[in-house]
């Protein structure tokens, strides 16, 4: 990793555990004005008070939100979109660069590829010549690797994870983002054969923040080396809270019970 990578990689990892929490917020594009992200800078606030390495949005939300948030989270702009009106949802386009998310102060970019999607090829090209350009300005860049397809049945399989997230480092990513398998044998397995360091997205809301959190515990004694939760964040009640919790199981190795205990 050349020295520019390594710097900023270090913004939004902690430098202490070399894990990351990070927050993505790049949602509205594909589901709209939400809950809890039609006013983003109140939850962008929120999830950077509660510790979060990292902040993930597209371009148009760092003018408007990014600027006024606390900085104690690094920035990561995402570069892929797709909406869930489109007749391909499935199909990411790139929005920006790598040059124009350096000029907006990025600490890092981010790109979506569905693998299995009946335009996993031009995903992938694209993604490729993203992961040449942020090496030649030092920037890093996350992957996020999912089975998608109409031929895809389980997108949680492990085989297919780790065969998602094996792409992706092969592709050229620093980072990789995808699904965690459900439990820490197999996702061990993940890990082990992706060169890259693999955070676990958060995936829909689930019923409780305490399956959540052992989730994320899962994950961590596999070996991921950090986690991505958007929803189960920006949708909840206290997100400053969630974050705080979520901070705790990864950084500082508290079980899910004794995370649920943080208060405040």
């Amino acid at each position: 990793m050349n020295v520019g990578k390594s710097i900023r990689m270090e913004k939004i990892f902690d430098r202490r555990t070399k894990k990351t929490v990070m927050v993505p917020m790049d949602h509205g594009i594909t589901l709209g004005p939400v809950k809890g992200l039609v006013n983003v800078k109140d939850v962008m606030r929120c999830a950077a008070e509660g510790g979060a390495n990292a902040l993930i949005m597209h371009k148009g939300i760092v003018k408007d939100c990014y600027v006024n948030c606390p900085k104690t989270a690094g920035l990561i702009i995402h570069l892929s979109a797709s909406t869930s009106l489109s007749v391909d949802p499935d199909h990411k386009v790139l929005l920006t660069t790598p040059d124009e998310a350096l000029r907006l102060g990025a600490d890092a970019v981010s790109v979506h590829v569905n693998i299995g999607s009946e335009k996993e090829d031009i995903m992938l090209k694209d993604s490729g010549m993203v992961a040449r350009e942020c090496e030649a300005l030092g920037l890093p860049m996350l992957a996020m690797m999912y089975p998608r397809g109409k031929n895809i049945h389980n997108q949680y399989d492990p085989e297919l994870i780790a065969h998602v997230c094996r792409v992706g480092a092969e592709m050229g990513a620093d980072v990789v983002k995808t699904n965690y398998t459900g439990d820490p044998d197999s996702f061990k397995r993940v890990v082990k054969g992706c060169p890259a360091p693999v955070i676990v997205a958060g995936g829909l809301k689930t019923s409780t923040d305490l399956e959540l959190l052992e989730h994320i515990g899962g994950a961590m004694e596999a070996g991921s080396a950090g986690v991505a939760i958007g929803r189960n964040v920006f949708m909840h009640e206290t997100p400053t809270l969630m974050v705080r919790r979520i901070r705790a199981v990864v950084h500082d190795s508290l079980s899910p019970e004794e995370a649920m205990k943080i208060r405040g």
